[in-house]
């Protein structure tokens, strides 16, 4: 899709695609019909139906019941989620300036309507009458549900505020929706600006002939000679592993890990303060004593006491193995030949990558080639075609938002449609960095009518170069399972309500099913019917499968410590009153990796650390480790059931995949495990402790 500029959108058709019913296969968005010009007046149409469907509910003269109130609001503004899905899947994955500005108007709008709803004393009113009732309505698990998040979204969205309070609360809202956006902006800005362009060879020494390719590559795209390097990870990543250039690695280094911390004026250090300061003044408004105890209200782990006690428990682990792995990296490092008394951060992973090779013969230069995107995604839909016998179906004639996005019909193994998949796998300009799923439409039930799903994961992976197709890093394909194992999450959502299916669960468990999906990427059987050298078909050697096995615990000390730090960085920020913090002291408190290498002054992970800043993840992170625990866990039951076990796998789309939220995290766990979570799986499987 080529989105018109603000100059020229004004001679388009007045037709606006946006507000008509989709004529496309499935109903599908008509990227190729959208420009610029329709988002805005989209926005306000839809917001004044949506606002028209409520004010049907607030002034209904029948006594509030479950279905007049509660259903009728799960049903008010179904457009403006359809819309709006719209805008904000295109401001992640195909920007621009223009579309910047449109999405901050767009918010504004959307931030004043949502308020206007909760905000709603009379509204409110009707939803209490509806809740203090719930024990005589005997309501049905899904229904109880939906009533139960209906009430607690309002009271934890201010509609017991005194009416000074709440309009203290919009104000509060409106900015924090502002500094979110900016401060994804400011770090898609400062990774799109960095470009390093080398001409002379020898400063390019180890680095695999796949990295030189796709730097000439990128170098040639821009016109330019030799080779282009960017702070984009298909680029970054490889550089940092292999090239042996140890100022060529600092240099990139510091480029990445100052991203919008220079400065100037895409310099999040404010927006970071500014944003993690209102959010506790949100929070103690609402009656919280942090942000986190807002959060974690409605987290499997429910408080902040459970969360740190967790990481500490994972460190007591982790700690001394990164240790001991470090101390061995450190000693090989000065066997071959490295001169300084500690290794830096920038040497890290290229001296990791080295010993791993000594150690196990493998390398991502050797895997590389068996593992072309094409191929990999065979594996996967052949994978998940054994496991739940559903069928994929290639469709070009979908309407996208960029020449390079798959899409993909889905089918039941009764031949059911299931859900639309789009596939967005390589870096460009306009999209940002990192791996994600997101839906254009979810799954609901409307007037006995099932409407099935519109699923997006996109990725960044390296493109083709030459005569040589995109090819991942082992890393990578896990990647793309893991979030297909988010996309599955949405494809098998069964449900009437679409606020409580699909991947609206608790935030500590979405990322069980994308998790688990992971652990089939190294089982040889799976890696048989995939793992297919590009140029030659030969099916991966049982030696390197053996490998990659036997490879997966390398350095998982110190992996773990890594997500630990970002886990207690994000609990830094919002489990405490912020007003007095300084960005370097809260690193300097919360980073647990510091004893392993030496400090390294002007660095920032915060001012880009946009899983918790302009993401979903604030006082959330730590939601990794913790959904790691739960997917080694459930990887047991299929790992000691054959791992291509179609009962296993039924009974997991059957209690999780497909009930989405319409029952409490852990129940769902249980009804599929047979017990709560134990931690031990997660240990064995990273080799930190034995467990028979």
């Amino acid at each position: 899709m080529i989105l018109l500029s603000l100059a020229t959108a004004g001679m388009v058709a007045q037709n606006n695609p946006l507000l008509e019913n989709y004529q496309t296969p499935f109903e599908a968005v008509p990227f190729d019909k959208i420009t610029l010009e329709h988002f805005i007046p989209a926005m306000e149409k839809v917001i004044e139906k949506g606002r028209s469907e409520v004010n049907g509910v607030i002034e209904n003269n029948q006594p509030p019941t479950f279905e007049n109130t509660i259903v009728a609001m799960e049903n008010a503004g179904k457009d403006v989620g359809r819309v709006s899905k719209v805008i904000f899947n295109l401001n992640s994955m195909e920007t621009t300036p223009e579309l910047q500005k449109i999405v901050q108007t767009v918010s504004a709008k959307l931030t004043d309507y949502r308020n206007d709803i909760f905000l709603n004393d009379k509204l409110y009113q009707r939803v209490k009458k509806v809740f203090d009732n719930r024990d005589a309505l005997q309501l049905s698990g899904e229904n109880a549900m939906l009533l139960e998040k209906s009430y607690k979204g309002f009271y934890r969205n201010g509609a017991n505020l005194n009416p000074e309070d709440k309009e203290k609360l919009r104000a509060l809202n409106k900015r924090l929706s502002e500094l979110g956006l900016k401060f994804g902006e400011n770090v898609l800005k400062e990774t799109n600006e960095f470009a390093k362009y080398i001409t002379n060879e020898a400063d390019l020494k180890g680095l695999p002939d796949f990295v030189l390719a796709a730097a000439k590559d990128a170098a040639a795209k821009d016109g330019k000679e030799g080779w282009k390097f960017t702070i984009q990870a298909p680029s970054y990543g490889p550089l940092m592993q292999y090239a042996d250039n140890r100022e060529l690695r600092k240099e990139m280094f510091m480029a990445f890990n100052t991203r919008a911390f220079k400065g100037n004026e895409f310099d999040n250090s404010g927006i970071i303060k500014e944003l993690a300061n209102l959010r506790y003044e949100k929070a103690t408004l609402l009656g919280y004593e942090t942000w986190a105890d807002y959060i974690l209200e409605e987290r499997m782990a429910n408080s902040k006491q459970i969360v740190l006690d967790f990481l500490e428990d994972i460190r007591e682990v982790a700690e001394p193995a990164a240790k001991k792995e470090i101390e061995e990296l450190n000693a090989y490092a000065k066997l071959n030949g490295f001169e300084g008394e500690r290794l830096e951060r920038w040497d890290a992973s290229y001296y990791a990558e080295k010993l791993k090779k000594e150690k196990y013969e493998i390398n991502d230069e050797i895997l590389k080639p068996y593992f072309s995107l094409e191929s990999t995604l065979s594996g996967l839909f052949t994978l998940c075609n054994n496991l739940w016998g559903i069928t994929f179906k290639k469709n070009d004639n979908i309407p996208t938002w960029h020449k390079d996005v798959m899409v993909y019909e889905i089918y039941d193994k009764n031949g059911e449609f299931l859900a639309l998949w789009y596939g967005d796998y390589f870096p460009r300009k306009g999209k940002r960095a990192g791996a994600w799923n997101n839906t254009l439409r979810d799954e609901w039930v409307e007037n006995g009518k099932e409407i099935r799903p519109h699923v997006v994961n996109v990725c960044n992976f390296s493109k083709p170069t030459g005569d040589a197709p995109s090819l991942l890093t082992f890393n990578e394909v896990e990647t793309l399972y893991h979030e297909f194992g988010h996309a599955l999450h949405n494809i098998f959502a069964k449900g009437n309500y679409g606020s409580l299916t699909g991947t609206s669960v608790s935030w500590d468990f979405v990322e069980l099913p994308s998790q688990l999906m992971e652990n089939f990427v190294s089982e040889p059987q799976i890696l048989n019917t995939f793992a297919k050298h590009y140029k030659t078909g030969e099916v991966i050697p049982k030696d390197l499968v053996i490998k990659i096995k036997e490879s997966a615990t390398f350095m998982s000390g110190t992996v773990s410590m890594r997500q630990l730090a970002f886990g207690y960085l994000d609990m830094t920020w919002h489990g405490n009153n912020p007003n007095s913090f300084d960005i370097n002291e809260v690193e300097a408190k919360s980073d647990v990796t510091r004893m392993l290498y030496p400090e390294v002054p002007g660095i920032s992970i915060s001012s880009a650390f946009s899983h918790i800043f302009s993401g979903g993840y604030s006082a959330g992170y730590y939601s990794y480790k913790w959904s790691e625990v739960l997917d080694a866990d459930a990887y047991e039951l299929f790992s000691q059931n054959g791992v291509i076990n179609t009962k296993v796998a039924q009974s997991f789309r059957d209690n999780i995949l497909s009930k989405g939220g319409t029952v409490h995290a852990m129940e769902l766990f249980k009804n599929f495990r047979g017990r709560e979570p134990k931690v031990d799986a997660m240990f064995k499987r990273s080799g930190l402790i034995n467990v028979p």
